[in-house]
């Protein structure tokens, strides 16, 4: 099993972030990998039990998918996803987490764990899982990009 974490401040408050993080329609604009994200169950009224499937982008062209399903909600504050796999023990779970460390400042935490079990894919786990890292963190980093040249989006959110 693998474990991938990493902590980012952000110039922006916890709620606007969460609203960004929440807006799936705009992932594309930030997620360099995401081609589209489709809601299947819309869970509660907190996303608890949100069933989403992400379409995303994998080297040589082809395109990936990802069962993904939102529980452990708090709302403006965090949530945890596991990626269904179709094979017993392949699940992977993650977790994103917002601290208000200021006025309009936020740290986020971030983590992901995965075990590829299926042949020939577990051999290369250590190199899939380095690209899917640095695609994470970048995802995480052009979200604060996205939010800081679009001051129109949401500034309901932003503290006074």
């Amino acid at each position: 099993m693998r474990e991938h974490q990493f902590d980012l401040d952000l110039p922006h408050s916890h709620r606007r972030l969460w609203a960004l993080f929440q807006d799936y329609d705009r992932w594309t604009e930030y997620a360099p990998m995401v081609i589209e994200v489709h809601v299947l169950w819309p869970g509660d009224e907190h996303h608890n039990g949100r069933l989403r499937r992400v379409i995303y982008k994998m080297p040589f062209g082809r395109k990936g998918s990802a069962l993904e399903l939102v529980s452990d909600v708090e709302p403006e504050r965090g949530y945890t996803y596991t990626m269904i796999s179709r094979d017993p023990g392949n699940d992977q779970t993650g977790k994103v987490r917002l601290e208000p460390v200021g006025p309009n400042r936020t740290r986020l935490h971030f983590e992901e764990r995965y075990n590829l079990q299926q042949f020939p894919f577990k051999y290369f786990e250590g190199p899939i899982y380095k690209f899917i890292n640095k695609q994470n963190e970048q995802s995480m980093r052009r979200a604060s990009d996205w939010l800081t040249a679009h001051p129109e989006y949401r500034p309901d959110l932003v503290d006074a």
